[in-house]
């Protein structure tokens, strides 16, 4: 494990990078590579002025910052998706991508005049229109207001030396989404960062788009469920890995071949999208769920049922009544030991088994924490002398 040149005084973000790049070590060390893929959804809006969006113009812009992903457009009116690219980068690089995106997106808009971003958990009134019953294509007529979800779903899956994907092995894709199950109630900050990220999971029952709308609300596991292990088969029982081997004159495929081995992962759906997401701190909850697996099949414990439903938290903030208090994500975090423990007990051992000094500091973990909760804290009010 190579020699962190890092100091001791860290913003968030330098900090969460310094970790992510000893983690990716640490998976290093056991003879693995963690590969962590992004989509993110999002919307624009438009006024009199503003030229019609090309995507092609935008990913040549994303191409100019090395941004290895692309732009394209998505279900509903005004809607983009952005996907990562399979192209070998690290996960610190995924997360610096999708912070790229994040972040300067906007000035793509500006200076091609495309409009302004919205990259919120919900577009309210974002576009018009229902499906018709039990079609998933054909509109009816009623034009009704629709409240467009967006998400941050994350892709997750662990490369051998041999360049074989680690999930169709020794049931390791299992153990790591039961994993992800298990850690992703208490971490629900960590995706669902503000407030109107738990109103997107209400858009189903509050205002009928069951048709519409097929984002998850819960924690569940199998092959279809918010915390999905992908294999043979995909989130709409579709067949997964299909490579096209010969075409015809009209470009119709006449000959292909199935490989999902190459293509299983973990997709953890539950990321609602959002200004206030971090993808590097994301991307540090995915290593560790990584490192946890890992850990487990090197011990040959049992894999926990990953089947499961578990129930999110419906806030932010804790819900009080009479009788009890259902804790919201702020608290679960709070409360958690697992995330910022697991980082500090790798720094830990990492500094027992090696020759020289990892340059983290030995909490680092609860620093982490300590900066992810300081954006929930209540300021203090300052009042001005008269």
């Amino acid at each position: 494990m190579r020699k962190r040149q890092v100091t001791l005084e860290y913003s968030k973000q330098h900090l969460a990078l310094a970790i992510i790049e000893f983690l990716q070590d640490v998976i290093t060390s056991h003879g693995y590579q963690a590969k962590v893929h992004f989509e993110l959804e999002g919307c624009y809006q438009q006024s009199t002025g503003h030229k019609k969006v090309c995507f092609e113009t935008l990913n040549q812009w994303l191409t100019v910052y090395d941004i290895q992903g692309q732009l394209i457009p998505e279900y509903w009116r005004n809607q983009w998706e952005f996907v990562s690219a399979f192209a070998g980068q690290t996960p610190a690089k995924e997360a610096k991508n999708l912070a790229f995106v994040i972040k300067h997106l906007q000035s793509a808009f500006d200076k091609f005049h495309y409009g302004t971003v919205v990259i919120k958990p919900v577009v309210w009134s974002g576009d018009r229109g229902k499906m018709a019953a039990g079609s998933r294509q054909i509109f009816s007529r009623d034009t009704r207001s629709v409240h467009i979800p967006n998400a941050i779903q994350m892709n997750v899956s662990v490369i051998d030396q041999a360049g074989n994907n680690l999930m169709v092995e020794q049931s390791f894709g299992e153990r790591l989404q039961a994993q992800f199950i298990a850690t992703s109630l208490a971490c629900s900050l960590l995706y669902l960062p503000e407030e109107e990220a738990f109103e997107r999971f209400a858009l189903k029952t509050q205002y009928g788009l069951f048709d519409e709308l097929c984002s998850p609300y819960d924690i569940s596991g199998g092959h279809q469920g918010s915390i999905a292990f992908y294999k043979d088969k995909g989130k709409h029982n579709q067949v997964m890995g299909v490579e096209p081997l010969l075409y015809g004159a009209d470009q119709q495929v006449l000959l292909s071949q199935q490989n999902w081995q190459a293509t299983a992962r973990i997709e953890h759906r539950l990321g609602a999208a959002s200004q206030h997401y971090d993808p590097y701190i994301n991307v540090i909850f995915a290593l560790l769920n990584i490192i946890e697996a890992l850990e487990s099949m090197a011990a040959n414990q049992t894999i926990e049922h990953v089947i499961q439903v578990q129930t999110l938290p419906s806030s932010l903030h804790d819900q009080k009544n009479v009788t009890n208090t259902t804790y919201g994500a702020i608290s679960l975090f709070a409360n958690d030991t697992w995330f910022a423990e697991k980082i500090d007990q790798l720094i830990v051992h990492a500094r027992n088994v090696q020759s020289h000094v990892i340059d983290l500091p030995h909490d680092a973990g609860a620093q982490l924490k300590q900066h992810i909760l300081a954006r929930y804290q209540p300021q203090p009010v300052i009042i001005s002398a008269v």
